[in-house]
């Protein structure tokens, strides 16, 4: 299953490993499609694939990390 979402992150946040720290917990692939970071705030548009389960976890993991989820329908890249 693959879901797209749009991720923002908090300043103290930015340097972190989050995503892939998420995705080796949770077994899930990200593929970066977008980004933008400054130095007070790191926006990210990606494509995470794995089980449905997996997903929700890790989404759920982000957003209890500081991290604003928005789930994308349609094509990331328009």
């Amino acid at each position: 299953m693959k879901k797209r979402v749009k991720l923002t992150f908090p300043q103290q946040l930015i340097k972190e490993p989050v995503i892939f720290t998420m995705a080796k917990k949770y077994d899930v692939i990200p593929n970066i499609r977008r980004a933008r970071v400054t130095e007070t705030v790191g926006e990210m548009v990606l494509e995470f694939e794995g089980s449905e389960e997996n997903l929700d976890q890790g989404i759920q993991a982000l957003r209890e990390q500081g991290v604003q989820v928005e789930l994308i329908e349609g094509d990331v890249v328009e």
